[in-house]
Parts: C-alpha cells; structure tokens; sequence
C-alpha cells in the first residue's frame, strides 16, 4: 500500500500537520485504539467505535460460518444473491462484487420500480441477504416484508431463502430467531460505514462469489504499518486529505479511471461524507467528476497519475487505510468520525409525514412534464436549472439528489444490432445521473450526484451538518405501479416521496437554497430535463 503526495501544496500543508499529530503520538494511539483522540464529548462514542481497527484479524473467525452459508447457498442453486441494505449494509458489497466481477443485486432504495425489478429476477433461484446493523432500518424492514410475502405468493418458504446480518439484540435479529432465518451476528463496537471487512461487507460478498478471504489477507498485510510513524500509509493519506482540508482545500475530487478496483470512489464517500461533515465543517468528496483546477480542490486517484495524490493497493488494504485515514482527518478537523448527528431529522420528517397525509402546494412553474416546487422567478426549466447554477457560492456546490429507479436508463430503446458504444450514449440518454454531467460543464463549481434515500446514509449527514455552502435540486417522479409494504400503513412509493419531502424539509431548516423537480411522465421528464441542462 502506497501514498504519493505529487502536488506541491498538498505536500507542504500534510507535513505541516503530521509534525503536530505525531508530536502528540497519533499514530501509535489510534493503532493502540485510544478513545480520547476526538476530544471529551466523543470519548465515550468511540470507545465503542473502534473494532474495525482489527477487523482484518477478528473477522477470520467468520470464515467458517460463512463458508458453510455459501455451501448452503451452492447446494440449492441460489445463484441470484439480492441484498437488503442501506449505507455502510450495502456500499462495500457492492465495491467488493464489481471489482471481484460477481453479480449482486444492490437494494438501497425505496423506488417501487426498482424493488420490482428484484423480484422480477428468478425467486427460485434467489438469496435475500438483509443487513441492518441497527435492525431497524425503514427501507430494509420494507424489502425484508416484501420479499417475505413474494416467496410465500410463489410456493418459496422465506426461511430457505432469506440470510440475516445484524446486530446482537436488534430487532432483526429477533425476527430471524423467530422466523427460522440463517444469520450472522457482527460486531457491536463497529460503526456502519466502517464495516467493509465485518459481517456487513464479507456474507453477501462471499454468497455472491467474491473471495472474500483474500480481502481480508490484503487487510491483515497492511495492518501493522498503521502504528508506525514513518511508511504509514493511513497516517499519511489522513494528513494529506485532512491538511489540504484545513488549508481551504475542503473538496475532495476522487479518480479512479484506470483502477482495477470498481466503485471505490462511492464507499469513500460515505465515509468522508458522514464522518466529517458536522459542526459546520468537513470534507465533500465529489465522485465522477473532472476537476476544475480550483483552489479548493483537492484530487485524490486510485491506482493513477492525475491527482495530487496517488493511492496505490488492494481493495481489503484500501478499506483498511481510508478508514484510518478518516480518523486522522477528523481530528484534524476537530469532529467524531463516529457519529451522524443531523441524519435522525429527515427520518423523524419521513415518520411524520408517513403518518399524515401531507399537504402539496401547487407547483410554482410547469414545463411539460417537470413540475418545479419552490421559490423561482424563472419561467422555465432551463431558466430554473441556471437559477440554482448561479446560486452557488465561491466556495459552495450543487447536490444533485435523485428519488427514481437507478437502473431505469437500461429500459431506453437501443437500435438493434447497435455496438456497445451506441447503446451507452442511449443508456445515458435516458439517465437522470447524466444531469450531473451537464450541470458540471456550466459551473466551475463542484456538481456532485446522491439516488435517494441512498444517499441519506452517506452525504445527506454532510448536506446538513457540513458548511453552509451547498444548493440542492431534488429529482422525484409519478410512481405509476407501486408496491404495498405488508403490515405497514404505507407503500414504497409513499415511502419514497416522504423521504424527500423529510430531507427537503430538513434542508429548508437550515436555510439550503432548494428546489424540487417532480416528473409526471419518468422517461419523458428526463429527457426533458437533460435537453434544458443544455441549455441553462
């Protein structure tokens, strides 16, 4: 594992940082797992948040019970591995099984069409993995119920289908001693987004094909380096993005284009994202994104030349030392890593208004098929799109936050025969993430891109706890066949759109500029707000 400080300024401002913290014993401390580092008020916190520090060893006592779970899974030809999870359940999985080029099935959503199309995908050969470290989870708790009844509907008894990770003592867990379900306790002194090598990252990885084993060996390889005070690749990562930070760099542009390991850049940032951004401050990453050359910027590349710094490794190290290094940038910054204070709001705003029939003032602006809520003095879209562009601050950026099916694009027709080229640019076309891109080329500004409520367990604790610099346009849509939730008063997309109204509204509380777009028509909505991108 290898950290490169190629740029001048990122270089000075880290070494000026590392003098302080290891004049203060940081790294042998952190290694050591001293609760104390993060100040009095969150002492208490991480001492019980600092078990992934020896993950790469302690999770190898799960090797058994999970090699026996994908045996199990094997003899009954359970190919198909769906997983129920939100965050930290759900973001390293998904890293693990696109970089090993395993199928997994991701559902981190409360889109109606998108749970449809888990279902769709042959229930006699699925695994339902739901992972909820608190196991209580909304969005989990709705897929588990769901996918309970599917099975039941086609003759499948749930507990020869259905594998539990969770917590000792959750919810879940009781669901699954009751219910006859497989399960895997994982640790309790572990938060979320630091799980990528506990039972959260390995039991779906590992039923889905991943070899797991080997992550956590690329893990264990580079685990006692993280004590030393000199060839630390943790410490030095932290001291260069946490530096940079300090010095007005605070926009953390993540490049990984020519990188072996695929998606890396989503799961950091989760992690930089919710555990940074409190208290006013903290780091944005930005994914999927071409540098602007700004001040404020900082680029980071995985396994590349263009940033300022390159980091080099396997996927279980790369776990390991990013979370050491969000450590080490948190007490730079002066804010616990292990906590998400501003996140309880939005799903106290959902409970509520699942409760209540919510009322919906009349759209301020209508442009075919995209209806805009919220104060505009634009007459049409374009005009509104180039409103929110001009509302950015000089230090600010524009979110992005989209409650549709992520997977909707791969519906756009493509003409037969069509080369993979052609049926990209119609998949992109006909992809509402592709308005992260247009707004990007107007704007020298950071653009960044979150599906909802996907992105409520990652930047949504960022959005508003971190600086009071961003401006938000939230994408929702007509839900034209939805999916009822069983024994809950409520269906996914009645979920779905009170999650957005909940975020919107606990953005609105903190005086984020914020517009909601609305499309009556999915397809024809983002074509429609794509072509007035182009032209705001």
């Amino acid at each position: 594992m290898e950290i490169t400080i190629r740029e001048e300024g990122a270089a000075i401002s880290a070494s000026s940082v590392a003098e302080r913290l290891l004049a203060e014993g940081l790294p042998g401390r952190l290694a050591a797992g001293d609760p104390t580092l993060w100040g009095a008020d969150a002492a208490a916190e991480a001492a019980s948040r600092l078990g992934w520090l020896t993950l790469p060893l302690t999770s190898r006592e799960l090797l058994p019970e999970i090699g026996k779970l994908v045996e199990w899974a094997r003899a009954q030809s359970l190919t198909n591995v769906v997983l129920a999870g939100m965050g930290g359940s759900s973001l390293a999985p998904e890293v693990i099984c696109d970089s090993a080029d395993v199928p997994l099935t991701v559902l981190d959503t409360s889109d109606a069409a998108q749970v449809r199309r888990a279902l769709n995908e042959d229930l006699e050969r699925t695994v339902l993995v739901v992972a909820s470290k608190s196991g209580s989870t909304v969005e989990t708790d709705s897929h588990l119920r769901v996918f309970e009844t599917a099975f039941r509907e086609a003759g499948i008894d749930p507990g020869d289908r259905i594998v539990i990770v969770t917590d000792a003592g959750s919810p879940l867990e009781h669901k699954a001693i009751e219910s006859g379900y497989q399960h895997v306790l994982a640790r309790s002194d572990i938060g979320g987004r630091y799980a990528a090598l506990s039972a959260f990252g390995l039991v779906p990885s590992a039923l889905a094909g991943a070899d797991v084993e080997k992550l956590l060996e690329e893990a264990e390889a580079v685990a006692p380096l993280l004590s030393r005070e000199e060839g630390n690749p943790g410490f030095d990562l932290g001291c260069a993005i946490g530096g940079a930070a300090l010095n007005g760099r605070d926009k953390l542009i993540l490049e990984d284009q020519l990188s072996e390991i695929t998606g890396l850049p989503a799961w950091i940032e989760q992690l930089v994202a919710e555990s940074t951004g409190k208290a006013g401050r903290g780091i944005l990453p930005v994914v999927a994104a071409e540098p602007n050359g700004a001040s404020d910027e900082l680029v980071v590349a995985i396994e590349s030349d263009n940033g300022d710094v390159r980091v080099d490794g396997p996927l279980g190290a790369q776990f390991l030392v990013w979370e050491y290094a969000t450590a080490v940038a948190c007490r730079l910054l002066e804010v616990n890593p292990f906590d998400q204070p501003d996140v309880a709001e939005a799903k106290r705003n959902t409970a509520a208004l699942l409760a209540t029939q919510p009322v919906i003032n009349p759209p301020a602006l209508v442009d075919g098929p995209v209806e805009v809520y919220g104060y505009t003095r634009a007459t049409d879209l374009s005009g509104v799109l180039s409103e929110l562009l001009a509302a950015v601050p000089d230090d600010g950026y524009l979110a992005v936050l989209a409650y549709l099916d992520r997977h909707a694009a791969f519906d756009a027709p493509v003409p037969e025969g069509a080369d993979f080229e052609v049926m990209t640019d119609a998949w992109m076309a006909a992809d509402a993430a592709t308005l992260r891109a247009l707004l990007a080329l107007r704007t020298d500004r950071p653009v960044t891109f979150g599906w909802g409520p996907r992105y409520l367990h990652s930047t949504g604790q960022y959005h508003k706890g971190g600086p009071q610099n961003g401006v938000f346009v939230q994408l929702t849509g007509l839900v034209e066949h939805d999916v009822l939730v069983p024994g809950r008063p409520y269906s996914l997309g009645q979920l779905q759109f009170a999650q957005a109204l909940g975020d919107l509204e606990a953005l609105a509380g903190r005086g984020r500029p914020a517009v909601r777009l609305h499309l009556t028509d999915r397809a024809a909505g983002v074509a429609h707000l794509l072509a007035a991108a182009q032209e705001a």
